[in-house]
């Protein structure tokens, strides 16, 4: 089964939150509905970034590097201008 490693941005926090999910559309929307307790404060997050990978474990291991890395350095390496 694939899952999906994304990164989340809230304007209202200026805020970044990277997870990882086998159903992405179903997680956003669950961040989004306050069902995440330490996100709810920052609703609504947008997607701005997501990449498929063949397991969880390879999943766990990009958000690890990710979160190591900061989300916003992560994607400003790759070119990408959430602002």
């Amino acid at each position: 089964m694939y899952h999906q490693v994304y990164i989340l941005y809230s304007n209202s926090c200026n805020k970044f939150y990277t997870g990882q999910s086998a159903n992405i559309e179903n997680r956003i929307i669950e961040h989004n509905n306050g069902e995440t307790k330490s996100i709810r404060t920052c609703v609504p997050w947008r997607l701005v970034w997501s990449h498929q990978v063949g397991t969880r474990a390879e999943a766990m291991m990009l958000e690890k590097k990710i979160k190591s890395r900061g989300a916003a350095r992560y994607l400003s390496d790759l070119g990408i201008d959430v602002a």
